[in-house]
């Protein structure tokens, strides 16, 4: 693959490190000083766009790549309120886009346990449900994007739960413990304790490689070998996880 890259930081390089060590090419890296004249020629060179960038500009990077008619991985957090715009636009360009708030595989195995977890739990009212995610303290967006999924994930499969509070903890509200400390790569945790016992499920990544690399995967699948799969997808397609 040919993979322009949308963001520069940690998470921009480690995907440069593991494509190239994977015969794939970077084409492209997109930042603040990156011209508009520069950006197109990329989106032309390019097979596939990988956004890791920043909450205040996820919205407008991915809006000219898609328009550009390169398929757009992303993986920014914190910008979620325009996502339906994205995905309006993706519909009308017969573009093709794929968003995860997490793209490590196992956090994508977690997501898929915690719904099934939530599901059995409506049955056992006894038990409160919290949720806690640690990361580095450059982290922008708190609570991450991860901890959102886990989140929404139970509040969809479990009937007495409609809301998140970072403060608040009503009958019907998860809290939800955002943390941050030192340079962890991401701690996340859903918690369900009653008088007698506890059950958790928890995640924690050792690098940051788990996410580049399911990055990497899931930019070859949306390719499929040049045949592009065009629409809105997730890590649950990708890993037929539905």
């Amino acid at each position: 693959m040919k993979i322009v890259l949308i963001g520069y930081g940690k998470m921009g390089k480690t995907i440069e490190r593991l494509a190239e060590a994977q015969n794939h090419t970077i084409v492209g890296r997109i930042d603040l000083d990156t011209t508009e004249d520069q950006r197109m020629s990329y989106y032309t060179d390019g097979d596939i766009a990988i956004e890791f960038s920043h909450p205040d500009a996820a919205y407008d990077n991915i809006t000219g790549a898609i328009k550009a008619g390169i398929p757009v991985i992303s993986g920014t957090t914190g910008w979620l309120d325009k996502l339906q715009a994205i995905q309006s636009l993706v519909k009308e360009t017969s573009g093709s886009f794929l968003y995860a708030s997490n793209f490590s595989i196992g956090v994508n195995v977690m997501f898929a346990m915690n719904e099934k977890l939530a599901k059995i739990m409506n049955d056992y009212n006894d038990y409160e449900v919290s949720v806690e995610e640690i990361h580095h303290i450059h982290k922008k967006d708190a609570p991450s994007g991860t901890a959102l999924t886990l989140t929404n994930g139970v509040i969809d499969h479990l009937n007495r739960k409609s809301k998140w509070s970072l403060s608040d903890s009503d009958a019907d509200t998860i809290h939800i413990n955002a943390k941050r400390e030192g340079e962890v790569y991401g701690d996340h945790l859903v918690r369900y304790t009653s008088t007698i016992d506890t059950i958790e499920l928890y995640h924690t990544a050792k690098t940051r490689d788990g996410f580049a690399q399911g990055a990497i995967m899931a930019a070859y699948w949306l390719f499929n070998n040049g045949k592009t799969r065009e629409g809105i997808h997730s890590m649950k397609d990708m890993m037929g996880l539905d």
